[in-house]
Order: C-alpha cells, then structure tokens, then sequence
C-alpha cells in the first residue's frame, strides 16, 4: 500500500507600498523609469549618508496589521540584515528581525472543505534591493539602483497551508485588503507584489515538519501554483527513493516547468544580525494607533455583505463587483449618480467585462467615469435610446471616456418613435419578406424575431424594438 503524503507551505509575501517616495530617503518610487535616475547618496549606499523614515511607510504597514488582525509592537526597531550582492549597494539591508511591527494575525480563505484561518506569524518594514538586468548576449549584467530603497513589508505566514488553491485563496485575499486599503496597487507583473514558498513533504498524520525549501521570489499566481506541484512531486519522489531533501533556496523556472538549487537555505545567524545604529527605536502612541483604527476604511467581506443587504443585489453580483476595488467604487459612484444599483452592476458585469477581456485589461485600468455611465442608463430608461444603440455608446464612454449625452445627439442615435416613419419601414420590410410572413401567419411565433430585426436593420438601430413588435403584429394580423 503506498504512503499518503502532505504538503506543508508557508509564504513570504513581499509587498511594494504605494508611497510617492522611498523608504528612507526622497527619491521617487515611480516604476518604469530609466535606469538609475531615482537615485541619491543614500539610496546608493554612499559613505556618510544617513536614513531617515518614511511616516507614510509605518502607516500602510499598520494598516495593513490591523486589517489582518495582528497585534502591533508599539515599541518596535529596524536591524541589519548583512549580505554582498551587486544589486545591494549599502551590503546590508535594513529591515526588522527581533521586534517586527505587527505580529500575531490571521485571515480566513474559503476552500473546498469549508473555511480556515492562515496564521500571520508577522510583517515587517524593509527597503527593497536594486535589479539586476542581464545581457545573455554580451553575457553581462547591469544594475539599476530605483528599486533600491522602495519600501516593502513582508507578510509572513504560519505554515498553515496544504495545497496549491489554499495559497491562491489566501494570496487573492491578502492582495484584495491591501488594494481596498490603498497601501499597493499589487501588481505582480511589475514586482509589486512577489511571494517566496516554503514547502516541505510529510507522511499524511505526521506531526514533525518534513525539510522545507524556499522557492524565491515567484511572479504571478499560476506559476506559484505550478511551482508548489512540481516542488511536492519533487520531494515525494527523493523520500520514496529513500534520498534526503535538501533545505536550500530554490528558484523556479516557469517556462521550462522545473526549479533548480541556488543555495543552501540561510538562517538568521548567516545574515550576522544587529540593532540598525542609524535610526532611533519607534514608539507608536496609542492615540495614534485609534487614529489609524478609525480611519481604516469598510474591506471587501463588509463591502460584500452590504451589496447584498442595502442594493438587494444576488451574492454573485455582489462577489465580482467587490472582487476588485476600482468595479467597487465605479459601482458604488454610478448608482448614487442615477439610483439604480441592478442596472448599474449589469453594465459593470456585462459589457464593462466583455470589453476589458477583449483589450486584456485589468480593473484598474478602467478610465470612464461613473457619471458617464450613470447618464447612459438614465438615456436608456427614459427610453432615449434602445438597448443596441446603448451598447455602440458605451463602447466610447468605455474606450474615451465622452459624454452620452452628447455622443447621442451629435450622431443622431434617439430612438425613432415616428408611428408613420415606422409603419413605412414595417410595410417594405413585410413586402420583402413573404417567407416569414407567411411563416409567421402559418403559426411560426418565432418568425416574428426575423421581421423585428429587418425593421431595426433599415431604421439603422435606432427605432423602438417594442413598438416595432407592437405595429407588425397588428399589420400582420
């Protein structure tokens, strides 16, 4: 009988915040720009430069431990973590070891066997590294210094994770309440948000801990999920041959579907630890702290249970449009503009959706306004306009942004109410049509559907579907 095993993760979350400037010093953050020229004495790690915190750092991170229910280290100290790499121009980092500022949370995920609570151990402040910039063809490599010094907080999870989906729920869940707190935009693909695995393999009922590995700096969601796969196959294959599996650092390759050893795994005594000499100790005050707790603003499971009791929306609308925080607040805009929340959320799920998938876009991309959005419904239930042409106009509200209003009248999109411009159109439309006509005389309900459409092919989309209906049947009868 073979063995049942178990996969053991716990994640290291590393997280960009949204400052406008670094960490310690007041260079920008902005990503993207070339390399090197958000760079100063300090940041570059110059002789003689000293740090200075950043305010608005502590606050994200507090925000963040308080969102996740962590207690906070009222008194808490920044350290050196020592180590030599192109990329790290001081050969230190200054992050925190003994008295980390938040510990001691937890989040609940959904997953198929009911809910659980991930254990948050702790999140720390640090200052990220530079990048380093390869040239397979020269075979050399650049550094560029402006990542160096972006503040980060790494969210350090229990090992309380069994499987590849519990990570997914728990990472979606962390990235969902720092985004709706405004403290990163999480953007995987821009290194904004990055997570280290550490995985290990035990027999199903063990209570010891198998060795674990960490697999470094993974980029977006599915390749964690192909990485912790393959990293379980991988050490459920070594324990059956009898080998031992190795605590070492690993970095996965995504392409080629396999991860390769880069070091043996570090422990804190490596990295030769001690009090940071240049920043004093921080004290948060408690009117501080209740400051900070008031102004944290309603997360998406309040937000959700909301839509549901206060807009009477069903839970799934409810789920989607507070799945990302920008769907969020144009919902919530749009329908104190026009008062009509089903609508509003059909617009966000139907055609709001349909045009993101088609130009691959992500929510925060979205660029309308709510009250453009709120005008073409209002268009619409006022009847101005028909439900085809409101799809051709919200294609321009969606792509530049334009006043409905005013797109309707310049390109003479109303509805055509016109009885007498309709029975003529109706009228040509029967007369070539004998087919359906007679179909439909015959007993063919269905041929009405066709009739209908030729009428609003010749009246160009613009003439009243229920009318249309309303005069072809009397005419036909």
């Amino acid at each position: 009988m073979s063995k049942e095993y178990e996969t053991v993760i716990g994640l290291e979350v590393h997280v960009e915040l949204a400052t406008k400037t670094k960490i310690f010093c007041s260079c920008s953050t902005a990503f993207g720009s070339a390399p090197n020229t958000h760079t100063c004495p300090v940041c570059t790690g110059m002789p003689g430069s000293l740090p200075v915190l950043n305010k608005k750092v502590v606050e994200y991170a507090l925000a963040v431990g308080l969102a996740t229910g962590c207690k906070i280290n009222q008194y808490s100290k920044f350290d050196r973590k020592n180590y030599f790499y192109p990329d790290n121009p001081q050969n230190y980092q200054i992050s925190q070891l003994y008295l980390p500022l938040c510990y001691d949370g937890g989040i609940e995920i959904e997953t198929e066997s009911g809910n659980k609570t991930v254990g948050i151990h702790e999140i720390h402040m640090e200052e990220d590294a530079g990048k380093l910039v390869h040239d397979d063809w020269e075979e050399v490599s650049f550094v560029d210094y402006n990542r160096s010094g972006v503040p980060l907080i790494e969210i350090v999870s229990e090992p309380d994770m069994r499987s590849a989906e519990e990570v997914i729920a728990y990472l979606e869940k962390l990235r969902t309440i720092i985004q709706y707190l405004g403290a990163s935009d999480c953007k995987m693909q821009e290194g904004s948000m990055r997570a280290d695995v550490n995985l290990s393999v035990r027999e199903k009922g063990a209570k010891a801990f198998g060795t674990r590995t960490e697999m470094k700096n993974i980029g977006s969601f599915k390749a964690i999920a192909r990485a912790i796969e393959a990293e379980t196959a991988r050490q459920i294959d070594l324990i059956e041959a009898g080998q031992p599996v190795v605590q070492e650092t690993r970095r996965w390759n995504d392409e080629q579907g396999y991860s390769y050893a880069m070091r043996s795994k570090e422990d804190a005594q490596d990295y030769r630890y001690f009090p940071e000499p240049d920043l004093v100790p921080l004290v948060i005050s408690d009117a501080y702290l209740q400051r900070l707790r008031d102004s944290q603003p309603e997360l998406r499971d309040e937000k959700l249970a909301r839509y549901i009791s206060e807009f009477e929306l069903p839970e799934y609308d409810a789920q989607i449009l507070t799945s990302e925080k920008k769907l969020a607040d144009l919902f919530e805009a749009a329908t104190k503009l026009c008062g009509k929340a089903k609508k509003v959320s059909n617009w966000l799920m139907g055609e709001t959706m349909r045009l993101m998938k088609e130009r691959d876009m992500d929510p925060e991309d979205l660029a309308f306004s709510p009250a453009n959005l709120a005008k073409l419904i209002a268009l619409t239930e006022a009847g101005t306009i028909n439900g085809t042409v409101a799809k051709e106009v919200f294609e321009q509200i969606f792509d530049k942004d334009l006043d409905p209003e005013q797109y309707v009248e310049a390109h003479g999109l109303k509805t055509v109410d016109d009885e007498d411009a309709l029975r003529s159109a109706i009228a040509k439309v029967i007369q070539d049509n004998p087919k359906s006509v007679e179909d439909y005389r015959g007993g063919k309900e269905k041929a009405i559907g066709f009739l209908v459409g030729q009428t609003m092919k010749a009246m160009k989309g613009k003439a009243n579907p229920g009318l249309v209906n309303q005069i072809l049947k009397e005419m036909l009868s």
